[in-house]
């Protein structure tokens, strides 16, 4: 039959409990000693320190009072010697700081003696060998004026490009400013089926939304259909290309823009390159834009001219003028 071993395995493991907590308890113990050993011999130190002092003071005390005196003479007489005592140590520190720096100063001066001999010595040999030479100038190194030192910094030259660019820049601006308040005269067509030209002038630097605004303004007297027309219903068809409102004339004229049929930076009018022979051959000719009504552009932009136009994309680049939607021969 199997024994039961439970009891006795409890049994040893708390012995050995105990035996792990007596051993932790003695190394207790003995911390606690060594650190009560630790702070007596520093007390024993600090007090050895002050203890000759008081002893030096109590054995004069003792040798100077002959007879009975009064508590008084004894208090009286101990501060006399306690302070000729403090004097006297004192004297003894300062006569030592005296001593350090008079050896300092002999080390100093055994070098200097030693400096005064190897001089002397060399004396001795210039007058044996004749008159010495004069001593050597050293050189000075200059800058090299032929060294291009322009990629180094330099603060004047930097603030003097600085202000250069500044009033180039200022420059630029007062001439792109001037520019923007030219006068213009745009020609355009209100296209409603057929052509109705006019003549519109404008600034420059006016936008294309303001420049509808100004033609609505012409053009309602006219056609009752634009009585109740703003001008985001209306549309600026330059060169088979819808312009967004937001664009200004002063933008194509500086990028020299360029549409699918002529450029876009001319707003005088040539005849229709359409109608002539040579109509493929690129040509600074410029045509007259149409302002359309976006609802007559949505009734009719599958017929032709209609279906020609296309948004306005500024990174779009038209290398030659075309005046077909057709696959471009091979």
């Amino acid at each position: 039959m199997a024994e039961y071993k439970g009891a006795s395995r409890e049994s040893g493991r708390a012995a050995a409990l105990i035996k792990k907590r007596e051993m932790a308890k003695e190394e207790l113990e003995k911390a606690k000693e060594k650190i009560v050993q630790e702070n007596k011999s520093r007390l024993g130190m600090m007090g050895n320190k002050f203890s000759s002092h008081i002893d030096v003071v109590e054995a004069e005390l003792k040798s100077s009072t002959v007879g009975l005196v009064t508590l008084d003479q004894m208090r009286a007489k101990q501060e006399i010697l306690v302070q000729e005592h403090k004097q006297r140590m004192a004297g003894a520190v300062a006569k030592a700081e005296e001593e350090k720096k008079g050896k300092k100063k002999s080390k100093a001066l055994a070098r200097q003696v030693l400096s005064f001999a190897d001089d002397e010595d060399e004396e001795e040999e210039d007058e044996d060998g004749g008159a010495s030479p004069p001593p050597l100038k050293k050189k000075k190194f200059g800058k090299d004026p032929s060294v291009d030192t322009s990629f180094l910094p330099d603060r004047e030259r930097e603030a003097c490009e600085r202000l250069e660019r500044q009033k180039l820049q200022e420059d630029w601006k007062q001439r792109q400013e001037t520019l923007k308040n030219e006068d213009i005269e745009i020609t355009f067509s209100y296209w409603d089926g057929s052509g109705h030209r006019r003549v519109a002038k404008m600034k420059k630097g006016d936008s294309i939304s303001a420049f509808l605004q100004a033609c609505l303004k012409m053009l309602r007297p006219e056609f009752s259909e634009l009585r109740a027309v703003s001008v985001e219903h209306l549309m600026y068809i330059k060169e088979d290309l819808i312009i967004p409102q937001h664009y200004t004339f002063y933008d194509f004229i500086v990028t020299k823009a360029r549409g699918k049929s002529g450029p876009l930076f001319s707003f005088d009018v040539h005849e229709d390159i359409r109608m002539l022979h040579d109509a493929a051959v690129e040509k600074d000719e410029s045509h007259a834009g149409k302002v359309v009504c976006r609802s007559w552009y949505e009734r009719n932009k599958h017929i032709f001219p209609a279906s020609r136009w296309e948004p306005y994309d500024p990174a779009k680049k038209w290398e030659s003028y075309t005046i077909s939607d057709g696959p471009k021969p091979k």
